[in-house]
């Protein structure tokens, strides 16, 4: 007998799985430099924003 198609509501190959994960599943934890990079550009979008309003708060008093 073949198999139907997973839409159909077979249940198909059971997967080892622990509260619902998948064993294969990687741990969802981004490294250290990439969280420590994402600060510094968040930094650096908030300096730029401010920059960008006093630049306007400036060229708007000439």
């Amino acid at each position: 007998m073949a198999l139907e198609y997973p839409y159909s509501g077979a249940t198909g190959v059971p997967r080892r799985t622990i509260g619902g994960m998948l064993w294969s599943d990687p741990e969802n934890k981004t490294p250290k430099f990439l969280r420590e990079a994402q600060e510094r550009l968040r930094r650096t979008g908030v300096l730029l924003a401010l920059a960008m309003v006093v630049l306007m708060l400036v060229a708007g008093g000439r």
